[in-house]
């Protein structure tokens, strides 16, 4: 694993206690942050793994089964090739790159490499929307139509991750491309979109609120909104509310994970709630559940041999609607996705 910062710990703990998984090296340039990743992984009854604050030389010496890429986004396309290199399969965190561009370059090396490449897009892999997702797809409320995807608290993203008041792009990138990813594993690809922005806060560089429209193939339309400013009480971090509306009813998913479906014979209500790993923290259940899926997910894939879901291909189409997102809110007109 390359990169020990703010949300490794919950890779350094899923890989810990996946069966068939053994965390054999780290990598990160802050040495202090090494070793504490280190001491994690001894305190949970580990073997404490080999240190290394290059990763070529990492890679060289070890020669892993796989990589997972944990840094930030502005140092995946350099990573990635130096997996790509030595032909290691690879699963990097998000947002994938700063830009398409660069985004297109990393599965365009991914490709030539022959590697596996998955993009640590985890939303749709929480316990939660995955049992959304089978009820919709059971019919519960006939044909989907329309949807609101909401992601707006006011957490205070800047004191664990304090660079990000220094992007340019920060709340369509960092958390509505989530989001975006849920609404494409839902309802299926966007033909088009309309975005708006807004800041929020003061003394940060980017947006810290969006809302956009999302036309889907499928014929349903999509509201997708988030943010990092807005005050709720009591605050659904880190919980996306949702309504879906159906030809047989409708559908939605609120605070406290409570899943409501009505349709003209009557109103069902359930639990939806993520169920936290052993060695998991229940107030970040649903976070910590999805990356073990998620990691699952990957390994799953490897083993099999098939393309995972959030593959570096899949996930270019999700970065293809921020893109979109962010020429919508600039020229204040609808983008098509066919010209991102």
């Amino acid at each position: 694993m390359v990169g020990c910062g703010f949300f490794a710990r919950n890779h350094l703990l899923a890989w810990h206690h996946m069966d068939g998984v053994e965390l054999v090296a780290l990598c990160d340039l802050d040495a202090g942050r090494l070793q504490a990743a280190a001491d994690l992984i001894e305190q949970a009854g580990g073997t404490r793994p080999r240190l290394f604050a290059d990763l070529d030389q990492m890679l060289r010496e070890v020669r892993p089964d796989f990589v997972d890429v944990v840094t930030t986004m502005e140092s995946h396309e350099a990573l990635v090739g130096i997996c790509a290199r030595h032909k290691v399969p690879t699963i990097c965190q998000k947002p994938f790159a700063p830009d398409i561009a660069a985004v297109r370059r990393i599965v365009d090396v991914a490709g030539s490499a022959g590697i596996p490449l998955m993009v640590h897009e985890n939303f749709r892999f929480q316990g939660p929307m995955m049992q959304l997702k089978q009820v919709l797809d059971g019919g519960a409320v006939g044909r989907p139509v329309a949807a609101r995807l909401s992601w707006r608290c006011g957490f205070e993203v800047f004191k664990g991750q304090p660079y990000l008041a220094k992007v340019d792009r920060l709340v369509l990138l960092d958390l509505v491309i989530h989001v975006f990813d849920l609404a494409r594993f839902l309802f299926g690809e966007v033909d088009r979109l309309l975005a708006r922005t807004q800041k929020v806060r003061p003394g940060i560089a980017g947006e810290d609120g969006a809302v956009c429209l999302l036309e889907h193939g499928s014929g349903v339309i999509s509201e997708v909104l988030g943010s990092y400013h807005t005050k709720i009480d009591p605050d659904p971090f880190p919980e996306t509310l949702v309504r879906i509306d159906g030809t047989d009813g409708f559908l939605e998913v609120g605070h406290g994970f409570e899943m409501t479906i009505t349709r003209h014979d009557g109103t069902e209500q359930r639990s939806i709630a993520p169920v936290a790993p052993d060695w998991g923290d229940p107030v970040w259940a649903m976070v910590q559940e999805s990356v073990l899926n998620t990691q699952a997910h990957f390994i799953d894939c490897l083993r099999e041999g098939r393309e995972p879901a959030t593959s570096a291909r899949d996930n270019e189409r999700t970065f293809a609607l921020v893109e979109a997102a962010y020429r919508s809110a600039a020229q204040g007109r609808w983008v098509d996705l066919a010209t991102v």
